[in-house]
C-alpha cells in the first residue's frame, strides 16, 4: 500500500464521521480528498464521492429505521424526485468542463458553510402540515438532486431542512429520513456519471469501507461534543476548504499573487466579525430562537 493510498483511506474515515455526527457533509470532504490527496481527475472524484456517500448513507439509515426515525413515504417521494434530478445532473456533467464543476462545488461548499455557521431557526413551534405538500417536495427533490448529480454536493445540509420545513418532520426523523434520500440520489447521480467516467473500483471500495467505519465512530461520538461548537467549527473548516478549492481554479498568475490572498484574508476577517456580531444580536420578540443543526441527532435520537 502506497503512502498516498494509506493517507486517502485514513482521511476517508472523516467522511463517515461527518455523516455520523452531522447527518451530512460527506461529499464536502470526499471530493477534495479524492482530487487533492488521491489525485483523481475532477469528474472521477465526483463520481467516486457519490458512491462513497451513497453507500455510507445506506448503511447509516439502518439504526434510524430500527428506532422508527424514518418517514418512508416522505423519504421515498423526495428520494425518487432527487434521483431524477441527480441522474440528469450526472449526464449533464459530461458536457461541462471539470474546472466549472469544481468551481460550482466550491460555491456549494461556501453556501453550506454559511448555513452551518448561521444555524437554522427552530421549526418545532410551527404547525405540522396535515398533508404532505407533495408538489413542493418533488420540486425541491429535483433541484437538490440536480445539484448533487452535477457537483457531488448538496446532500444532508439541504435535505434535512427541506424535510423539516416541507414535510413538518421532527428534526431526528428528518435526519434519519435524509439518509434514505441521500443514498437514493447519490446512486442515481453515480449512474449518470458512469456513462462517461471510469471509476477505480478498488480505490472506491477502500474509501467506502473506511467511510462506513467512520460513520460508526461518528455515531458513538454523537452527543459527547457540544452540538453548536461542532457545527460552527465544521462550518469554518468548510469555509477554508471552499476558498482553497476555489483558489485552485484560478489562473496560476492570480493563484500565486500574494495581494489576492491578502484580500481574501481581509474578506475572511470581515466575514468572521460580521458572523460574530450577528451571533450576539438578540432575537426579536416573538421570534423563534436559533438552534444548532441536527449534530449528533443522526445516531443519538
Amino acid at each position: 500500500m502506497t503512502a498516498t493510498l494509506a493517507l486517502t483511506i485514513g482521511l476517508a474515515v472523516l467522511i463517515g464521521v461527518s455523516l455520523g455526527l452531522l447527518g451530512g457533509g460527506g461529499s464536502i470532504l470526499a471530493v477534495p480528498l479524492l482530487v487533492y490527496v488521491a489525485d483523481l481527475p475532477a469528474k472521477e472524484a465526483i463520481a467516486t464521492s457519490l458512491l462513497v456517500v451513497g453507500a455510507t448513507s445506506a448503511v447509516g439509515v439502518i439504526p434510524h429505521a430500527r428506532a422508527h426515525r424514518v418517514r418512508w413515504r416522505t423519504g421515498l417521494i423526495f428520494g425518487f424526485a432527487g434521483m431524477t434530478g441527480a441522474y440528469t445532473g450526472g449526464r449533464l456533467a459530461e458536457f461541462i468542463p471539470a474546472g466549472f464543476l469544481l468551481t460550482g462545488f466550491a460555491v456549494m461548499m461556501l453556501a453550506t458553510a454559511v448555513a452551518m455557521i448561521r444555524g437554522r431557526r427552530n421549526a418545532e413551534g410551527k404547525p405540522v402540515p396535515h398533508e404532505l405538500p407533495v408538489f413542493r417536495v418533488i420540486i425541491d427533490g429535483i433541484v437538490v438532486g440536480l445539484v448533487t448529480g452535477l457537483v457531488g454536493a448538496g446532500g444532508g445540509f439541504l435535505v434535512v431542512p427541506a424535510l423539516a420545513l416541507l414535510g413538518g418532520l421532527p428534526m431526528p426523523v428528518a435526519v434519519g429520513t435524509s439518509l434514505v434520500v441521500i443514498a437514493m440520489k447519490s446512486f442515481a447521480g453515480l449512474a449518470g456519471y458512469l456513462s462517461s467516467v471510469h471509476i477505480n473500483w478498488g480505490l472506491a471500495a477502500a474509501v467506502t469501507a473506511a467511510a462506513i467505519v467512520g460513520s460508526f465512530v461518528g455515531g458513538r461520538l454523537a452527543g459527547k461534543i457540544p452540538a453548536d461548537l461542532l457545527r460552527k467549527s465544521f462550518g469554518w473548516f468548510v469555509v477554508v476548504m471552499g476558498v482553497f478549492v476555489l483558489g485552485q481554479q484560478l489562473p496560476e498568475q492570480l493563484r500565486t499573487n500574494p495581494l489576492l490572498w491578502a484580500g481574501v484574508g481581509v474578506a475572511g476577517a470581515v466575514a468572521v466579525t460580521v458572523a460574530v456580531l450577528l451571533g450576539r444580536r438578540k432575537p426579536a420578540p416573538g421570534s423563534q430562537p436559533v438552534v444548532p443543526e441536527a449534530v449528533g441527532s443522526s445516531s443519538r435520537t
